[in-house]
């Protein structure tokens, strides 16, 4: 029993290494590392202590699904640097800035060093990452969920734990 116990955890070991290999190909592929990473636990130990500022770089309606606990929304498309540097007066301030991979959270991220943000990191994996390390996410009314949109079902493979959401529109 104790060998079977042993292949269990060999295999898992090997698929995590696996899964890992093939996000960080991913991330290679999208993203020039311009902002550096910052992993799902950091980012929790930092959001528990109070000293970072996690801003949500996808759009309105994935943000309603799900989104980190006190992560405020600036979305992508309508991504305004001048609205953020209104609200967050202080530039120096750590922030995490992340989507559902980290793609489009470097994008936004690289706005932000430009309109004078020093203190900026992009968090690996996205919220996918940080779903899949069992960290909460939260509706849009602040209420604890499962549920997580994926944006399409080529990118929710990504997403290994948790209800996995395409389209909420009718």
């Amino acid at each position: 029993m104790n060998r079977f116990f042993l292949h269990i955890v060999i295999l898992f070991v090997c698929a995590s290494a696996v899964a890992q290999k093939s996000l960080n190909n991913l991330l290679t592929q999208y993203n020039t590392r311009s902002i550096p990473y910052i992993s799902a636990e950091e980012t929790r130990m930092l959001q528990l202590n109070d000293t970072v500022i996690i801003l949500d770089s996808r759009e309105q309606e994935e943000f309603d699904v799900s989104h980190i606990p006190s992560a405020r929304f600036i979305g992508f498309n309508s991504f305004s640097s001048e609205r953020v540097s209104e609200e967050i007066k202080d530039k120096n301030i750590p922030i995490v800035v992340y989507c559902s991979l980290g793609i489009r959270s470097e994008e936004i991220a690289e706005k932000l060093k430009k309109a004078g943000f020093t203190n900026l990191r992009n968090l690996y994996g996205g919220i996918f990452e940080w779903v899949n390390k069992e960290f909460p996410v939260v509706d849009s009314e602040e209420k604890k969920t499962l549920n997580v949109h994926t944006f399409n079902k080529h990118w929710s493979q990504w997403l290994e734990k948790g209800t996995k959401i395409y389209n909420t529109v009718n």
